[in-house]
């Protein structure tokens, strides 16, 4: 990957939607080279797809918490049952698995603290090997979706 590789990372990290016209000439390649490298970039897996990033009060997903979970016991069974599980539901926006204790982090999205209440009751208590729930709540986002340094 080299420099030109890496300012079209930037760019499209910026606006997913720019044409390749666009994007050539802000890289300062014709099309076709430009084109090329882009192609390159998405069969390298450096680039691993395009999407919509949605405001999450505009969809009505105004609570936040993180939520960091200690598991009964960590074979391998028990945590890819949990993974897998935890795959299953969609107001889990984000989950990793963490050196130490607590065992993982996930950062979940509700339209309030009753909607919260009631996942962590229902869903979250219930998946494969769970020990323990701490949760702590978000007040605002500092630093949210941003690019990676190219």
């Amino acid at each position: 990957m080299d420099a030109i590789d890496r300012k079209i990372l930037a760019i499209l990290q910026d606006d997913g939607r720019i044409t390749v016209t666009e994007l050539a000439a802000k890289v300062r390649l014709s099309v076709s080279p430009c084109h090329r490298r882009l192609r390159d970039l998405e069969r390298s897996g450096a680039i691993r797809g395009y999407r919509a990033v949605l405001d999450p009060a505009a969809v009505g997903l105004t609570f936040e918490a993180l939520v960091f979970v200690t598991m009964r016991q960590e074979d391998r069974d028990t945590l890819l049952g949990f993974e897998a599980a935890l795959t299953e539901v969609p107001n889990v926006v984000q989950a990793q698995r963490l050196f130490g204790d607590p065992d993982y982090l996930l950062r979940i999205l509700t339209a309030d603290l009753a909607g919260y209440q009631q996942l962590e009751d229902d869903t979250l208590s219930a998946l494969p090997g769970v020990q323990r729930l701490n949760s702590t709540l978000v007040m605002k986002q500092v630093v949210a979706d941003r690019s990676l340094p190219t």
